[in-house]
């Protein structure tokens, strides 16, 4: 296997890291303003620090995922990130706006005790717990699909290109797993009226999860090349379909744990699906094939891939094992008792 080949799966697994572990934190925050509702204003708040506070100790580190793996396209894939970020420019502006509002958001609601703007902020971790995740899934759904690119490696679409009914659908997608993702991560993490209202968003939004990624698998069959790649997903779908369907079963069995893994392994399925459909392209031009670019026409030099490797060697087991631990120093439940910062 060639070093190309490496930091295509090595992005992958960034990518997979990242959802796995800021997907239930943008469930949290898509849920934050309808779980926390109570005809007592204070309660209102207390529900809602209990929330954010299940996600305060980790949301931050997890979003390095997502840097590193923009950074390692950057660095291993130069003419990929320049085509895709000239391409969907709008569209990452968007996000980033999403994300820096969101981390604000989260950081300074509790600085202040006027109600009044606590609701402010409290809008703005919603809308940017959703909207992010919306555009990062909409975008990967347009990398698999196809978006018009010239023979110069140059996007020539707009952004109303990216709008089509597949990568909206992939997004809405997304964003149901995901908010089914972190109110199952709530109904781990907490106690009294927020765990009994996550259990029961979780009943809701799993049958909504499990049409939704039923019809998106019909979709990526009649809307990309999958027909001819079938043999790089392999049964990795199916698995990824019967792991949601367990989640359902685990629910309501009482297994919050089972049902977090599950899902979780859903997620992996997902992101693996769509980078197995890839390989070799990285992205894929829906002008002419010969035009999408690869892991061998966008990289860079042997001697750069070589280098990042022995860094990623050295640093990333570093990385995995502080955030493993960080995980295991907050494992504990939280209820309206418990100190809360957020």
């Amino acid at each position: 296997m060639d070093l190309n080949t490496v930091w295509f799966i090595l992005i992958g697994v960034l990518y997979t890291g990242f959802f796995i572990l800021e997907g239930f934190d943008f469930g949290v925050g898509m849920l934050l303003p309808f779980l926390s509702k109570d005809k007592d204003p204070s309660k209102v708040d207390q529900n809602r620090r209990v929330m954010l506070n299940t996600i305060g100790p980790h949301w931050d580190g997890n979003e390095v995922w997502f840097l590193t793996a923009g950074g390692a396209t950057f660095a291993a894939f130069p003419e990929w990130y320049a085509t895709m970020f000239s391409g969907f420019y709008i569209a990452l502006f968007l996000l980033l706006a999403a994300l820096i509002f969101r981390g604000i958001a989260i950081e300074y609601r509790s600085k202040s005790d006027n109600p009044r703007l606590r609701n402010i902020w409290d809008w703005c971790i919603f809308f940017g717990s959703l909207v992010a995740p919306l555009l990062i899934v909409v975008a990967l759904a347009n990398i698999l699909r196809g978006v018009p690119i010239n023979a110069d490696k140059q996007f020539v679409g707009n952004f109303f290109t990216l709008l089509n009914p597949y990568s909206l659908l992939a997004g809405v997608t997304g964003v149901a797993v995901f908010a089914l993702y972190g109110a199952i991560f709530l109904s781990m993490k907490t106690y009294g009226e927020v765990r009994e209202r996550a259990q029961a968003a979780v009943n809701r939004l799993w049958i909504v999860a499990v049409l939704l990624i039923v019809v998106f698998l019909i979709a990526t069959y009649l809307s990309t090349d999958f027909v001819i790649n079938i043999v790089k997903p392999g049964i990795v779908p199916v698995i990824g379909l019967a792991t949601i369907l367990l989640t359902g079963y685990f629910n309501k069995k009482g297994s919050n744990g089972w049902a977090f893994i599950t899902t979780a392994i859903t997620i992996v399925t997902m992101v693996y699906t769509v980078f197995a459909l890839l390989y070799p392209r990285v992205m894929v031009s829906s002008l002419k094939p010969i035009w999408s670019l690869t892991v061998y026409n966008a990289s860079s030099s042997p001697y750069t891939l070589k280098v990042m490797t022995i860094v990623a060697i050295i640093f990333v087991p570093i990385v995995l094992i502080y955030q493993g631990w960080s995980y295991w120093i907050f494992r504990k439940r939280l209820t309206q008792d418990t100190h809360l910062e957020y």
